[in-house]
This record gives structure tokens, sequence and C-alpha cells, in this order.
């Protein structure tokens, strides 16, 4: 696969001096990678991709295995920069903002960090930090299906890409993906949450749905406030979901 790296580069680089890009043929889990990298003092701007995960992770610990799809049917990469917001709250819904926007007009944001597609998971967005001396480094992680996946074990079949992107292979997705991303963290830097909450608001597969919590209990989604928050309406009233520890699902 032609990964057209250096066009990545150059379009990237004026806006984070010292940016490079390493495209790998195997890992474990390119979040993971960068995660070991920092703590070890490594703290340049890098894009991360890998062609193959063999333990990828997604949010509350599961697992975004792409060994078994076989090279291109998936997209993965972890972007690392050091990074100094006000707030880090809304982090996840604004790289889900630029993700969609950027993929294709039919694309949904489930709360915090899923893409959706008619109803299916398309993909996810993992988002870690660690202290590097006085920086504090981010490490924001995005799987996609580009193409059909195995969906043995899943309670739901996933989407993948080319069903609204025929001919859109990894390659091609990630070159549509990583400037605007690159931008939006920055803007996410300077202003937070607050400039992308009506993109998300657009977005929000879950505003006005019932979902199901975690813990088990049942509300209706209201929405997201400016710091990236969930609004919902249940037997306790009115609260605001912050929690990362916290899944929603909406009910069929």
């Amino acid at each position: 696969m032609k990964w057209q790296a250096e066009s990545l580069w150059q379009a990237v680089v004026p806006l984070i001096p010292g940016f490079s890009i390493e495209i790998l043929p195997a890992i474990d889990s390119t979040n993971s990678e960068l995660m070991r990298r920092v703590r070890a003092g490594q703290t340049d701007p890098v894009l991360l991709v890998a062609e193959r995960q063999t333990a990828g992770r997604g949010r509350l610990g599961r697992s975004w295995i792409s060994e078994v799809e076989g090279v291109g049917a998936s997209l993965t990469f972890s972007l690392g920069l050091p990074l100094a917001p006000a707030n880090w709250s809304g982090l996840s819904l604004a790289v889900g903002v630029s993700v969609a926007q950027s993929l294709h007009p039919s694309l949904q944001l489930k709360w915090p960090n899923d893409i959706w597609l008619a109803g299916r998971k398309l993909g996810g967005i993992l988002i870690e930090t660690a202290s590097a001396g006085d920086l504090r480094y981010v490490v924001i992680g995005v799987g996609l299906n580009i193409m059909p996946r195995d969906s043995t074990g899943l309670s739901t079949s996933p989407a993948w890409l080319q069903e609204v992107q025929p001919g859109m292979d990894a390659a091609m997705a990630l070159q549509r993906l990583v400037e605007p991303l690159v931008r939006a963290v920055q803007q996410f830097e300077h202003h937070g949450f607050a400039p992308f909450q009506a993109d998300f608001s657009r977005l929000d597969l879950l505003a006005g749905r019932d979902i199901t919590l975690s813990g088990g209990g049942m509300a209706r989604a209201l929405g997201v406030d400016e710091q990236g928050g969930l609004r919902v309406s249940g037997p306790n009233g009115l609260q605001t979901i912050t929690s990362s520890e916290v899944s929603v699902r909406p009910i069929a």
C-alpha cells in the first residue's frame, strides 16, 4: 500500500515543527508504543501508523485487533505530541468531529469516542496522556474499519468506510484525516471544546434518544455541554456525565 508519507509530512510539518511519520508493518498497539516512548523520554511530535495491530486497545480496556483482517482492512494510527490546553475535557469529542467531517457527511458520533454509520460502529478513538518533565504528552489513537470485518462475538455487526466511500483505502483515508486532525487539536489546545460543540451536536447519535448506562440505569440523552459532558435526564433528574468510566448505549 502506498501511504504517501512524504506529502503528509509536508502538509503537517509547517504546523508542528519537528514532526515525523512512521509506518510500521506490524506492532502490538500504536498507542502503547507511543506511551512507551514518552515514558522513556521521547516527546517529539509523531504520527505512528500500523498496517497491522496485534494487541490494539480501545476504551475501557476493549480490544481493537486488526491482525486477522489483513493489511488495508482497517486504519490504525496514533498521533503523539506535547499539548497544554487549559482544560482537557472534550478532547475525544473534538477529535471525533474532525474525523467524521473529514470522511463522510453520513457519519455520526456516539459520546464520548465512537464513530458510527447507519446504527453500527465504524471506528473509535482512544486518548491517553503522560507526564514528561514539565510537559504533558498526549497520544490520540484512531481505529477505523475500511473494509468488512468479522463480526464474530460482537453484539452488533460493525460498519466500514467503503460502504459510503467505495474505493477508498486506508492510505487515502489517512491523507484526508491527518492535517485537519492536527489543526483541530491545535484549536482545542487554545480554545477548548466550545468551538466544536455545535458541530458535535449536529453529529450527535444520542441526542434525544433513550440510552442505557453501564450501571444498568436508563436515561434520555440531551446533548453535550461546553466542556463535552453528556447531559441526561433520568430517574435522578437532570445530570451531566463526565466520567470516562461510564459507558452509554442507545436503545434500539
